[in-house]
């Protein structure tokens, strides 16, 4: 039994650490994930000074990291946006899964890991981070911008198809069976649909009953039951992130507002754990073996991920430059990727070199999706666009010609 100035020792360090390296990252113009994931990997299991006091304190703040990361991603949208993105994004959201998981999926294979790493793996190069992207939209002054709403509509089929991928993912890792799986999948399905119906119908019943004067009350009461939802929708194995997801759904209005405004430092306190106990959970010895793998994987994805977005934009009926910007936007992998390889490796039903490869992974993806971000606003690559869009009548006329 470690004593408790050990642990408020090791504890304080770390969020002190984890303060500077945020501050370094937004310096630099670069998402602060990756130095969270390497802060851990630093004093984690077979690293250069491992924390033992303080690890079941970061195991459990990870815990309410993940639900205070999906129920502010829920706030963002309501249920009518969500209803809208479905209707208009689906195409791109069928592509975006085709492009993007099976290549993980066929990649676990690959290495011989099985079916159900097959399944994980695919999960973690399908999703793209939505809250890495929008910090990249907004420094970039781009949110007012025409491929926005496209880039946006495909994080939102993304994330709500999580609420099905997740229980199903739950109840494979578990080893259930098809029945019971099937049943997981139902209720997870009954479940997402009856919240949707409710936050259509009496979202602004719910929001009234939660809104206060009072800042604290207000703070209480959504954080009451966001964690109270995402306890029972563990219970019932549709995930406690799901749930936390749809309880910011139901919330609409000035409720949602404020309330995104009093759980955002929260948020960003428990995000910081989450990542860094992803870290702290994975030995840096076993990344050395899947670096190339990781390498390989990302370069393959960051294509797919980026024709993803390209060709969504296209179907939209926006132009070129728009287009690209939309597909590099897309690149960056992050909280959602390590969720799933973090409920995949606590299940001890694949191998322990899965975190190492998705952590490996996300750095590589949430590290050059930035600075891809950044290549259409760049004057070489404009003028390439230009060149690229003046060759295409020489083209049509030489085709012509030869008809």
């Amino acid at each position: 039994m470690h004593d408790f100035s050990t642990l408020l020792i090791e504890v304080g360090g770390l969020l002190f650490l984890l303060g500077l390296l945020g501050r370094l990252g937004r310096r630099v113009g670069l998402s602060p994930i990756p130095l969270y994931l390497l802060a851990g990997l630093a004093f984690g299991h077979g690293g250069v000074l491992e924390l033992s006091a303080s690890e079941e304190f970061f195991a459990i703040g990870a815990e309410i990291g993940v639900i205070l990361l999906l129920v502010m991603l829920g706030l963002e949208y309501s249920a009518d946006e969500l209803v809208g993105s479905l209707r208009s994004a689906a195409p791109a959201g069928l592509l975006d899964a085709l492009l993007n998981a099976l290549p993980g999926a066929a990649f676990a294979l690959l290495l011989g890991w099985g079916w159900v790493a097959a399944v994980v793996l695919g999960g973690i190069t399908w999703v793209s981070s939505s809250g890495v992207i929008a910090r990249v939209l907004a420094d970039l002054g781009r949110l007012g911008n025409r491929e926005t709403p496209v880039i946006l509509s495909v994080l939102v089929v993304e994330d709500l198809a999580m609420a099905f991928y997740l229980p199903l993912l739950t109840a494979l890792l578990a080893g259930v069976g098809f029945v019971k799986g099937g049943v997981s999948l139902a209720v997870a399905v009954l479940t997402v649909i009856a919240v949707l119906v409710v936050a259509l119908r009496y979202g602004n019943v719910l929001s009234r009953a939660l809104s206060a004067g009072s800042a604290e009350a207000l703070l209480l009461g959504v954080l009451g039951l966001t964690l109270l939802v995402a306890g029972v929708a563990a219970k019932l194995q549709v995930s406690a992130a799901v749930g936390a997801f749809l309880v910011g759904i139901a919330l609409s209005g000035p409720v949602a507002h404020h309330a995104t405004e009093l759980l955002t430092p929260l948020r960003d306190l428990f995000a910081a754990v989450f990542f860094v106990f992803f870290g702290l959970a994975t030995d840096p010895r076993h990344i050395p073996p899947v670096l190339l793998p990781a390498l390989l994987l990302a370069l393959a994805t960051m294509g797919t991920k980026t024709l993803t977005g390209y060709l969504a934009a296209r179907r939209a009926g926006i132009a070129e430059p728009g287009r690209w910007r939309a597909g590099l936007a897309l690149v960056p992998r992050g909280e959602f990727s390590i969720v799933i390889a973090g409920i995949a490796v606590a299940s001890g039903t694949v191998s322990p070199k899965l975190a190492a490869l998705a952590a490996t992974y996300v750095l590589i993806t949430v590290v050059t999706g930035p600075v891809l971000a950044r290549l259409p606003d760049l004057a070489w690559f404009k003028g390439w666009l230009r060149a690229r869009a003046a060759a295409q009548p020489a083209r049509a006329a030489t085709a012509s010609n030869r008809a």
